[in-house]
């Protein structure tokens, strides 16, 4: 504990920040995919699994560590709820699954690119993996009969043949791998149970186990962009830095290395160029960083995305609290104003379909980025970025856009104020608007009288200033 303290207290005294190891990928392949990536802007993530049964949260009601945001059932001890837990892929039957159906919605709303969860700290593969029989497509799941059971390979193909970037969340932990979670030891924690330093050889099958697994998506399902490395505390004990610390989460003695290096050669071989995400453990392996749940409050020098639910949850919940299109489309702005990407978590219903707040809210933004989808697509941030209700980006091409954020349920204001734009323009347009704009400049400021159409226009508009 005193080691802790210090420790602790010598973070905070140098003031180190998380991000100053970030290290630009040296892989020319990679420096362009990692290019291409950050113009697409905008992406769905998807967390599917065994938890959409009961819509309970994914994965961690098995983590033995009390925390308030891990519910569970209290009429239950551990062991058992345990047991019931890992026992719902005999219950995984999702007979409306359609991912075409899935990456059509995805492409109208404008997204990019897809991140979808192979495995969760869970375990259970939504893949056919040959490493273990905790599968999607073991004979005692009641989905393994269908011809879509291989659910990662019909949504890699789905959303690939929409023209999506290919992402594969994969956990580097697993909770139900007895070479993770030894059943001879108690569960105490999201830790492996055992000491590796007495047991390196079970701890070396877990590392081939994890090589396997990551192979065989390399391998076997087309091309894939990402690879979306989680479960953070699975690292080199080297690299633990404050941010690690600051989850409270137990830190073990040993060392939970599962050599990145042999994994990322091995899958660069299989996938040239692959973007890895190697997340929280800042370095080579970690081509952009991943804010969860946050925007930053200015922009980062690195390349980013914000990873952040469409609802409350990750994974599906009922009657989940879901963000409306408004605030949706002025996170999208405000990230990508900082030269962001964001990466839009929605979680399936158990029989395979999107909610249908889902639904609704991915038609609207389409219909947004329909309309403003240029001065989103491979833009740039440009200071000052956003003051007050007002974001700037700059295309490729020198053109400058000022998004001006309309308050949920308001309509645009007859005149506006455009403070201290990036540059003083020869011309405005309005994107979405036929009719020519009025305006002229105050000081430093554009004043500009909008026609009575604009009051059609939602969520956001959109100056373009050349």
């Amino acid at each position: 504990m005193k080691k802790l303290l210090s420790l602790l207290l010598l973070i905070s005294s140098c003031g180190l920040l998380f991000a100053q190891s970030y290290k630009a990928p040296t892989d020319a392949k990679v420096a362009a995919k990692l290019t291409q990536w950050g113009d697409k802007k905008f992406g769905l993530f998807m967390h599917w699994g065994i938890y959409s049964i009961p819509g309970i949260v994914e994965s961690w009601s098995i983590n033995s560590e009390d925390a308030s945001w891990i519910p569970r059932d209290s009429t239950q001890n551990y062991e058992a709820y345990k047991q019931w837990y890992f026992n719902l892929n005999k219950q995984f039957n999702p007979v409306n699954f359609n991912p075409n159906i899935w990456a059509s919605y995805a492409k109208k709303a404008g997204m990019q690119y897809v991140v979808f969860t192979t495995k969760h700290h869970d375990g259970f593969a939504m893949f056919d993996t040959k490493q273990s029989d905790y599968k999607i497509t073991a004979k005692e799941v009641p989905f393994s009969t269908s011809p879509k059971a291989n659910i990662t390979k019909e949504v890699f193909d789905a959303f690939r043949n929409e023209g999506f970037m290919i992402g594969a969340y994969f956990s580097k932990p697993d909770w139900h791998s007895e070479y993770y979670w030894w059943p001879r030891y108690a569960t105490p924690d999201r830790n492996n149970n055992y000491d590796i330093r007495l047991h390196p050889q079970r701890w070396q099958q877990f590392k081939q186990f994890t090589y396997n697994q990551i192979q065989e998506l390399m391998s076997d399902y087309g091309k894939v962009d990402i690879l979306w490395l989680d479960g953070g505390w699975v690292r080199p004990k080297a690299t633990i830095n404050a941010e690690v610390l600051s989850w409270g989460a137990p830190i073990p003695a040993w060392d939970q290395d599962i050599n990145m290096p042999n994994i990322a050669a091995m899958a660069r071989a299989k996938q040239p160029g692959l973007i890895m995400v190697d997340r929280t453990v800042h370095g080579e392996y970690e081509n952009y960083q991943t804010p969860e749940q946050k925007v930053p409050e200015k922009p980062l020098d690195y390349p980013w995305e914000t990873c952040m639910t469409m609802g409350d949850a990750w994974g599906y919940v009922p009657n989940d609290n879901y963000k409306s299109t408004n605030t949706l489309v002025h996170l999208l702005i405000d990230i990508v104003a900082k030269g962001g990407n964001l990466l839009l978590d929605v979680g399936p219903k158990p029989d395979g379909t999107f909610p249908e707040p889902v639904l609704e809210r991915l038609t609207a933004i389409g219909q947004w980025m329909d309309i403003n989808k240029e001065a989103i697509y491979a833009t740039q941030p440009i200071a000052p970025y956003k003051t007050e209700n007002v974001c700037f980006t700059k295309s490729k091409n020198g053109s400058t856009y000022a998004l001006y954020l309309i308050a949920d349920k308001n309509s645009a204001p007859q005149k506006i104020t455009l403070k201290n734009p990036p540059q003083s323009p020869k011309k405005i347009s309005l994107l979405g608007v036929k009719a020519s704009i009025k305006w002229k400049q105050v000081g430093n400021d554009l004043e500009i009288t909008l026609p009575t159409v604009v009051k059609e226009l939602k969520h956001a508009l959109v100056f373009k200033m050349d």
